[in-house]
């Protein structure tokens, strides 16, 4: 596969990897618990992201050094998202009917994006 096309594959499974544990597999004891620090909720979500992280070594094999510093450094960033965005959300009490719920909703979403580009980008670097 060309550097281009494993690039593009490995930001093709970080999506599916989102949709699927953001909007699939997340439950309401989750969603309902992100925004209390250190609750089993919240980091059972981080969690499933992490794992869901994995295929993408088949794509970019890496030491196992690597990967476990690339899935835990995921998971504290992911966490951390998530909680701040509900920290904020339920500090305005906005609701879905608040412009400002969309758009806390979009950079929490635009953030884990980002994310995955650096993740990608540090794949790449570990190749080359």
């Amino acid at each position: 596969m060309t550097p281009a096309l494993t690039v593009l594959a490995a930001l093709a499974i970080l999506q599916v990897k989102h949709l699927l544990c953001d909007f699939f597999l997340q439950t309401s004891h989750q969603i309902e618990n992100k925004g209390t620090y250190g609750h089993p909720g919240g980091l059972i979500h981080a969690g499933i992201h992490m794992l869901g992280t994995l295929p993408v070594f088949l794509v970019y094999p890496v030491s196992l050094t690597a990967g476990a510093v690339i899935l835990v450094v995921e998971f504290i960033v992911h966490y951390h998202i998530d909680w701040l965005k509900n920290v904020i959300g339920n500090l305005y009490g906005w609701t879905t009917r608040d412009a400002a719920y969309w758009w806390a909703f979009g950079t929490d979403q635009f953030l884990h994006q980002i994310t995955y580009l650096v993740m990608v980008l540090a794949l790449v670097q570990l190749q080359g």
